[in-house]
């Protein structure tokens, strides 16, 4: 397993959707994944530590794991399979919970719990971007840096 960054959210063009890029800790690869409206805007929520009037799902569940004193330890990426991603939530307990990637990534933001991402998920869809290249990562940083949860189209009620 290696470690992942949020580097953030943005909406994928012309169609549309977003997605959710991870950077490797210590590497150079980035891994993609396309993901929801709805889990885009409580991913960019967490980033810019905005708090909602009201919980969103993601706000209630860290809400019921610390009234049932459960501590989320890792997110993993485990698997890609004919498209899809999937992931784990492993908790202190030694409970293993699977999850889609975009909820367990809102959920490690809200608990400040590590991401990994499995080699063979980084093998198949890691993009290596490489030093020279970094110019345009940060380019896509900024570009994450003005975006807001409003530019996603979804309203929090």
């Amino acid at each position: 397993m290696n470690e992942l960054d949020v580097v953030g959210v943005r909406v994928e063009m012309p169609s549309n959707q977003p997605i959710v890029l991870l950077r490797e800790v210590g590497g150079d690869r980035y891994l993609p994944i396309w993901i929801g409206p709805g889990e885009a805007t409580a991913i960019a929520f967490a980033q810019q530590g905005m708090t909602p009037a009201r919980p969103l799902t993601h706000d209630l569940f860290k809400d019921v794991l610390d009234a049932f004193g459960q501590q989320l330890t890792e997110v993993r990426i485990t698997d890609l399979r004919e498209g899809v991603f999937y992931a784990e939530l492993v908790f202190a307990s030694g409970v293993e919970v699977s999850a889609r990637p975009s909820d367990a990534i809102a959920l490690a933001l809200r608990t400040n719990t590590p991401i990994y991402g499995s080699d063979g998920v980084l093998d198949d869809a890691g993009i290596a971007i490489p030093d020279e290249q970094e110019d345009e990562v940060e380019k896509f940083r900024e570009f994450l840096d003005q975006i807001s949860p409003e530019d996603f189209g979804t309203s929090n009620q």
